[in-house]
């Protein structure tokens, strides 16, 4: 297997919205498939066959077509990887139609972190996806943006100042977009050994 196929095999999903991190998510666009990952952009397509999304930053527009929704436990184990990027993306995919209950983006990461042979990534301000159901990171060692690190003592979470935490086998959280490469890195590494 070549040096840079260390991921041949592995499938890896990033949930997605508007206002993503540009450089964040362009990094992994081409990144994770570098190593033969096979990367899938999972968003709530509200009834379309896709979606465009525009980027913060740039308003880079970058179409998606692949839904969370309604996604069966067989597929959902198919995924070696589920990740929770930074910037707005977390906060407009916790959006609910009905007050009474969890987001379906929140749902879906319940179901992730329900699979513990799936690795689940968080970075910056993905963080905010679990607040409707803290329990998934309670007593969880984590780091997360600066500007989150009240939320993330208040879902009762260890907050541990470094750019890349790693807790248990299943989790890795990173502190903003801008670590993203190191964030990345650290995912590799982890499903590379599995």
């Amino acid at each position: 297997m070549a040096d840079n196929q260390r991921l041949q095999g592995k499938k890896i999903g990033v949930l997605f919205e508007a206002d993503f991190f540009e450089n964040e998510i362009f990094y992994y666009k081409y990144r994770f498939p570098e190593e033969g990952a096979e990367l899938h952009f999972l968003s709530r397509l509200w009834n379309q066959p896709r979606l465009t999304f525009l980027g913060h930053e740039y308003r880079a527009p970058m179409e998606c077509w692949e839904s969370f929704e309604n996604m069966s436990d067989e597929e959902l184990r198919s995924y070696d990887a589920i990740i929770v990027p930074s910037g707005m993306v977390s906060d407009r995919l916790r959006y609910t139609d009905d007050v009474e209950k969890i987001p379906p983006a929140t749902e879906f990461l319940k179901r992730a972190f329900a699979e513990k042979s799936i690795l689940k990534g968080i970075i910056c301000h993905g963080l905010w996806l679990t607040a409707p159901a803290t329990e998934l990171v309670k007593g969880r060692r984590l780091v997360c943006h600066n500007n989150l690190i009240g939320d993330a003592k208040a879902y009762g979470a260890v907050y541990v100042n470094e750019d890349v935490v790693v807790d248990g086998d299943d989790l890795v959280t990173g502190r903003s977009g801008g670590h993203a490469h190191l964030f990345a890195k650290k995912i590799i590494e982890i499903l590379a050994e599995r």
